[in-house]
């Protein structure tokens, strides 16, 4: 951890005064007291807890319910940047939606020993199931959430990829909202790419993979679990943004392989399900027998091609990180081409050499469990007391399998607000990527969580980090061409990126 952490809007260690193209923010910086910035971040905080923006703690006593921290300083990204991050997420979702088909399907990437078998066949997160089932359009990762680290002016890495049920847009959406009330000004000196358009987006993307087609003004539904989910707040603000019903799964009833909304009204057939119900809650015919969050007979009515599951059973298998440490591979395999966004460098466990490394070298590792999430389960080396490292010692050795390592990396940091006035803080960024039967759609923003303790590398809310507003800046309000990739791509005065050919299929993103 002796590298110095690149500064977002100052630069690298060596340079003196902001960024050229950032100036303006650090000018604003300056000129607003500390106690103003406060004021507004409370402001919007005050907002958030009486609209009821909070998340649950599990397993904590006294604070089960809390809101995410904002913070008021915004991060930016330059449109330069963007269009590049944007096409490399475009890939690798486009990977791992090709990856899920195979698995599920063929599995030419087995029979050809691009991956372990035993690591696909054999992972808790792979579901035997789901095998042979194809879903509407063949699309199976409809929502993305793309973790991604930065550590220098043109680095960007992948940390993690989530494909199961991502969450944080909601977060991403009320922090555009909070920084239009509370900080005009920004907006006036910077052209920010909008991101309220994601409700209609997500509502576009449900439409399009519906078996009826979009044409025929299909119904769409958010299955939730119920209040008591730390992202319920989430599923009803996305329910309600989108005009569709938020149902639990008593709201449900399949019959002869169809899935019916029960209404005062009588019932209404089914065509999309947005689910944020784990793939073991969602049917108890299928998976966990005893689950209540679940909606018998519903994977029948999926099989047999009648309803469209967002995102698709199953997809836990591309969040796994032990998959993810193939991801080079994988894109490789499917696309043709090198990843365009590269993966932190991993240590599989589970392979004796990696394992020998990683136990010689525990002081200094990441160490992440393969199933892991929220920042559980997870050792930060550097910082570890030396009792937490012979835990994780013993952990390793019993079953190296369960992980992976990663050097310690020096995350980029960005201006915050802290007790004492601004300082810098590390951040990591979530965009999110919709895949419907049209294409692919990167949203022009996303979610940044930001280590509130300072010389913290832990950005999960439960583990008490912090979101800052993302700023996407486009460069000026005419349209502009130019070639990435060998694909030509036009950036509009709306920040969306449209891929013009030298591709398999047109794509739109955002």
């Amino acid at each position: 951890m002796g590298t110095p952490a690149f500064d977002e809007i100052m630069g690298p260690p060596e340079r003196e005064g902001a960024r050229g193209e950032l100036v303006d923010l650090c000018h604003w910086l300056q000129a607003t007291p500390a106690e103003e910035l406060r004021r507004r971040q409370e402001a919007a905080e005050t907002t958030f807890r009486q609209l009821g923006i909070t998340f649950a703690v599990y397993g904590d006593s006294d604070a089960s319910e809390r809101i995410i921290p904002f913070d008021i300083v915004p991060r930016i990204f330059l449109a330069r940047e963007w269009a590049r991050l944007s096409e490399g997420l475009i890939q690798r979702v486009e990977a791992i939606n090709a990856f899920l088909h195979d698995i599920y399907g063929e599995r030419r990437i087995l029979k050809e020993a691009v991956l372990p078998e035993d690591l696909i066949l054999g992972n808790a997160q792979f579901r035997p199931e789901i095998a042979g089932i194809r879903p509407p359009h063949d699309v199976w990762a409809h929502i993305c959430g793309i973790d991604l680290v930065r550590t220098g002016p043109d680095d960007f890495f992948v940390l993690e990829d989530n494909a199961r049920t991502p969450s944080g847009v909601s977060y991403m959406l009320e922090n555009r909202e909070a920084m239009v009330r509370l900080c005009p000004e920004l907006f006036s000196q910077f052209r920010v790419a909008a991101v309220d358009s994601y409700p209609d987006m997500l509502l576009e993307t449900m439409r399009s993979v519906s078996p009826r087609g979009c044409g025929q003004n299909p119904t769409c539904v958010v299955l939730t679990p119920g209040h008591y989910n730390s992202a319920y707040y989430e599923h009803s603000f996305l329910a309600d943004s989108m005009g569709v019903e938020l149902v639990e799964a008593a709201d449900l009833v399949v019959d002869d392989d169809v899935v019916y909304m029960r209404t005062i009204a009588g019932r209404v057939k089914v065509d999309v399900i947005y689910r944020r119900v784990d793939d073991d809650f969602l049917d108890p015919l299928v998976f966990r027998p005893d689950s209540m969050l679940g909606v018998p007979g519903l994977i029948a009515a999926y099989a047999a091609g009648n309803v469209a599951i967002i995102n698709a059973p199953g997809n836990g298998i591309a969040d796994d990180k032990a998959i993810y440490s193939y991801m080079p591979e994988i894109v490789r395999f499917y696309s043709g081409g090198e990843a365009k966004l590269p993966n932190v460098e991993t240590w599989r466990c589970r392979e004796p050499q990696a394992l020998k490394y990683v136990l010689d070298h525990l002081d200094e590792l990441v160490v992440k469990l393969v199933d892991g999430s929220g920042g559980y389960g997870m050792l930060v080396g550097p910082t570890a007391s030396a009792a937490e490292i012979e835990r994780f010692r013993a952990a390793l050795v019993a079953e190296p399998h369960r992980y992976i390592a990663q050097p310690t990396l020096a995350l980029s940091t960005v201006p915050t607000l802290a007790d004492a006035g601004l300082a810098p803080r590390h951040v990591d960024f979530r965009p999110f990527v919709l895949t419907g039967s049209k294409g692919v759609k990167v949203v022009p923003g996303g979610l940044t969580r930001v280590a509130l303790k300072e010389g913290s590398l832990v950005v999960n809310s439960s583990q008490g980090g912090g979101t800052k507003d993302s700023f996407v800046l486009m460069d000026d309000a005419k349209a502009m061409t130019q070639t990435m990739g060998g694909m030509t791509q036009s950036i509009g005065p709306d920040g969306m990126v449209q891929t013009l050919g030298g591709a398999d299929l047109t794509r739109e993103v955002r």
